[in-house]
């Protein structure tokens, strides 16, 4: 009985990072527990929504990682050591997030946190991961909070920016044969909308349109549905609006869509990945069709190595999932952030995790091209990938022919 008692205590107490030195030659004075410390387990975190209206989007993230965690450790583990992922729901709040935050650095001392989602919550959150010295990475968002002129080193993102997505709107729309006059916007009230907005007017900028004060913005607060008055704000504009660009989860998204389409029956609805694109095309049903979504990881049924591994790992370990962007995303940036780890060596430490990402340099996940990062590189990924909703189904968007 004491010697159970004493390995159980052991086992728990393993997973604090600070005591695994002591424990591992406590184990071998005693000549005994090798085989179980051996197995240490390596702790990270996500602070996400599992609850309310942005679900989808940290749940889809959760799972991406937990697959291939499960992959990992099915494998054994990462230097003998397996991976262990505590999320905490935020609901999507700031407040919320912040509060779940500390309790992952304090209470369950994570070495990182991995697949965070949303901009309003890394916007109040980043400053307590800087303040502890802990790695916050892969988040899902790609705001300019996150992306920094010399980067903060204690972010590092996967996926390409909301500059990057709309950016690759804008010249498609223009190359497509609209107007910049004709586009116009409809975002979240608060620092994710003002994000995505102010990516694509950077982009407007760079073809050298001036007047962009001028084009139809409307707004919707965050956490709500309430999309009538930002709409009544675009169909009382004095041009029509032949593209409208929204940055927004799905619910609202779907809303504003289903009622523009009354008006604007012949308007090309644009969105960025945050929106969760099955998530909207389930909300919207046939009124899907031609709904434009940026992605920032492959097609689904890519033929790459990575994108195989990943359908195949969701048969495995997560059964009766069906693939998904937000899911896949979170699956390949676990893949790129385990390589850090496995540099980091065996036992790291917070500061090891940093380094071992840091010090990747150019990587190939299987994706058929690399992903680098480096001291002053803080983002994997710059590919942005343009689909449209046709017949149930993303395809890859063709401007030239997009419009009549």
């Amino acid at each position: 009985m004491q010697r159970l008692g004493i390995g159980l205590l052991i086992k728990a107490l393993s997973k604090k990072a600070l005591l695994r030195k002591y424990l591992f030659n406590m184990a071998l004075a005693v000549g005994m527990f090798v085989p179980l410390l051996a197995q240490a387990e390596l702790s990270f975190g996500i602070v996400a929504p599992s609850s309310g209206g942005a679900a989808p989007l940290g749940l889809g993230m959760q799972k991406g990682i937990e697959t291939y965690f499960a992959e990992v450790n099915e494998a054994g583990g990462v230097n003998g050591e397996t991976l262990a992922l505590i999320a905490r729901d935020d609901q999507y709040k700031p407040l919320q997030a912040a509060s779940n935050t500390r309790q992952l650095l304090q209470e369950d001392e994570v070495l990182a946190a991995i697949g965070n989602v949303g901009t309003p919550t890394a916007t109040v959150t980043i400053p307590i991961f800087n303040e502890y010295k802990t790695l916050l990475y892969g988040a899902f968002t790609g705001a300019g909070v996150l992306r920094k002129a010399p980067p903060d080193r204690y972010v590092i993102n996967y996926r390409a920016s909301y500059v990057q997505e709309t950016a690759a709107m804008v010249d498609g729309l223009l190359e497509a044969g609209v107007l910049p006059e004709e586009i116009a916007f409809f975002t979240q009230n608060d620092s994710f909308g003002d994000a995505g907005y102010n990516g694509a007017t950077q982009a407007l900028t760079a073809h050298g349109v001036d007047n962009i004060a001028a084009l139809a913005h409307g707004r919707f607060t965050r956490g709500t549905r309430n999309i009538h008055q930002g709409l009544a704000t675009i169909l009382e504009a004095p041009v029509t609006p032949r593209a409208v660009i929204i940055v927004g989860t799905y619910g609202p998204a779907a809303d504003f869509i289903r009622e523009a389409k009354n008006d604007l029956p012949d308007t090309v609805f644009l969105n960025v990945s945050f929106v969760g694109s099955q998530a909207l095309m389930d909300e919207l049903g046939d009124l899907a069709e031609g709904v434009i979504i940026t992605q920032v990881v492959p097609p689904l049924n890519a033929d790459l190595p990575a994108v195989e591994a990943y359908r195949k790992a969701l048969e495995t370990h997560a059964r009766g999932s069906e693939p998904d962007f937000i899911s896949l995303e979170g699956y390949l940036a676990a893949k790129l952030f385990v390589e850090g780890v496995r540099a980091a060596g065996a036992n790291p430490d917070r500061e090891a995790i940093v380094d071992g990402l840091l010090g990747l340099g150019s990587v190939d996940i299987g994706l058929e091209e690399p992903l680098s990062l480096g001291p002053n590189d803080h983002q994997a990924s710059d590919a942005v990938w343009p689909t449209i909703i046709k017949n149930g189904r993303f395809e890859s968007v063709e401007w030239a022919s997009l419009l009549p």
